[in-house]
């Protein structure tokens, strides 16, 4: 029986005004702990705005090993060599993102509180779909509200991972890694953690670890 796994999947604050520091502060909390994947979203911001960001930060990601995922843009994805793109229900359709980036790119999808959407995306050849939210945030508006059940669900019939996404703290952490979650995506619960982004990126990892023996 495959030993189950949850590994953070950092998101970038919706603002990066100062990429020079924001890239010190990236670099010490990857070292911190594991992080699979860090999503650049910059919502709306011009493309030389988003392509200075990736040209800043894409260099110390993949130096630790760590995947970038641009939101919402597979054109600029495929042109700038990101890893991947996540896209959401009123983006690009998943076949039209897969066509622009190609087969060697992930593609991710938001499926919301939705199996019908995350098997649809599956089905569709996504390599991941993304539940959420699961609690409150601050960072995006959130339609949806997702219950952890969704995720115990997903993975006794399917085998794509599944992220869970919105307003994760590490309090909340070890119940979602428990309940199924592949992933968790988190973005305000590591930059504003009172201790500081690796310290968050530490107890994250504590708290996945501590969810996973009570799923194994």
């Amino acid at each position: 029986m495959a030993v189950p796994l949850c590994r953070l999947y950092l998101i970038t604050p919706p603002r990066l005004d100062d990429l020079a520091a924001f890239g010190h502060v990236l670099g010490r909390a990857l070292d911190a702990g594991d992080v699979a994947a860090l999503q650049i979203r910059l919502k709306d911001a011009p493309d030389d705005i988003v392509a200075a960001a990736v040209d800043a930060l894409m260099p110390i990601a993949q130096a630790r090993d760590v995947a970038v995922i641009l939101n919402d843009r597979p054109d600029l994805t495929a042109r700038l060599g990101c890893d991947g793109v996540h896209v959401g229900q009123d983006d690009a359709p998943l076949a039209e993102a897969r066509r622009i980036v190609g087969p060697d790119r992930m593609v991710g999808v938001t499926c919301h509180d939705s199996l019908h959407l995350a098997m649809e995306a599956a089905e569709g050849g996504a390599d991941y779909v993304a539940f959420g939210a699961f609690f409150a945030t601050a960072t995006k508006a959130a339609p949806t509200r997702a219950d952890p059940e969704l995720l115990t669900g997903w993975q006794k019939d399917m085998v794509v991972p599944c992220v869970a996404i919105g307003g994760i703290t590490v309090a909340t952490a070890a119940g979602l890694a428990e309940a199924g979650a592949d992933f968790l995506a988190v973005s305000a619960g590591v930059w504003s953690h009172g201790d500081g982004p690796s310290a968050a990126v530490a107890a994250f990892n504590g708290e996945i670890a501590k969810g996973l023996a009570q799923r194994a």
